[in-house]
């Protein structure tokens, strides 16, 4: 039987979530869902909780999953090497089958999971209503395939399933203007569609703290990172290597009117809600000024 002072802690806790539940009630909410929280079951059921608890509190969440594990793990099982290019998967005609039909099974996993809560889900690909636009993207101008640039996002589907009371689960694939089917970037796919749609907020689950002055030491995270300060960072090297283009996105996402974007640890269990619904937070949130924080004070 729990004591007294567990169940005070459980209410003081709920008391903390109140007004941040208040404030983006009826407000969208991406979360870009990947790294080892899509491959560890447990985590898996923690992030899927997490949004299932967001939806029934009154925000309107969106995933958009990628998958690059699990399509590494079946190229193995046919033979076939993955090559990557700049972090980008080289996708000729058969790696961009076995893509899609990956990605096509983790996202109705996700869906599975989703309802067995139940909560109503509906999965997609960006292919669906013509969701995800594209050209072909170079890494360095280079030709790398299959592989996509988002030029447009169509957002009518994904309205009338949060009208319709669903979360929609989004596969990072999309059609060319001749309908050929491209791999897309789930980090890009995230930032166009939370762009599009007008996200309060768009979360990364990644396989790190969050952004730190030294990568090395975990206790260096930055809770708060204001996007001048940002550009400084990246001015000095401090932000760099894989951690560059995610941060790049978030950038472009708070220019183009997200709210808030954080970088999590998908690791670490129910990472969403300790970020979006206490003083502290776990990870890295990235926004305008400082002033945009003035309701937290």
């Amino acid at each position: 039987m729990e004591s007294m002072e567990e169940v005070m802690f459980k209410a003081q806790t709920l008391i903390e979530a109140l007004p941040y539940i208040r404030e983006f009630s009826n407000k969208k909410v991406v979360v870009k869902y990947g790294g080892s929280a899509m491959i560890d079951k447990e985590l898996q059921l923690s992030v899927i909780k997490d949004v299932a608890l967001l939806k029934l509190v009154g925000m309107q969440p969106i995933i958009v999953h990628g998958g690059g594990k699990e399509i590494s793990k079946w190229m193995g099982k046919v033979g076939k090497e993955s090559e990557f290019v700049e972090g980008l998967r080289v996708t000729d005609e058969e790696t961009m089958e076995i893509a899609e039909m990956v990605l096509g099974k983790v996202n109705k996993g996700l869906v599975q999971m989703v309802e067995k809560l139940g909560v109503k889900a509906v999965g997609l690909s960006g292919k669906d209503g013509g969701i995800l636009k594209v050209e072909k993207k170079l890494a360095n101008g280079q030709d790398i395939g299959y592989v996509g640039n988002i030029t447009s996002v169509n957002t009518e589907l994904i309205d009338t399933l949060i009208a319709n009371d669903f979360i929609p689960i989004i596969a990072p694939v999309g059609l060319d203007k001749d309908y050929q089917t491209y791999n897309i970037n789930a980090d890009d796919a995230a930032c166009a569609v939370a762009t599009a749609i007008g996200a309060e907020k768009l979360a990364f689950l990644t396989d790190i703290e969050g952004v730190c002055t030294n990568p090395e030491d975990k206790n260096t995270l930055i809770s708060v990172l204001t996007l001048d300060e940002a550009d400084k960072l990246i001015e000095n090297g401090v932000i760099g290597g894989g951690m560059l283009p995610k941060i790049k996105n978030c950038i472009d996402a708070v220019n183009n009117g997200v709210s808030r974007v954080h970088i999590l640890d998908g690791r670490k269990n129910h990472c969403l809600l300790l970020e979006f619904f206490t003083k502290r937070g776990i990870g890295t949130a990235i926004l305008k000024h400082e002033g945009m924080l003035e309701h937290e004070s």
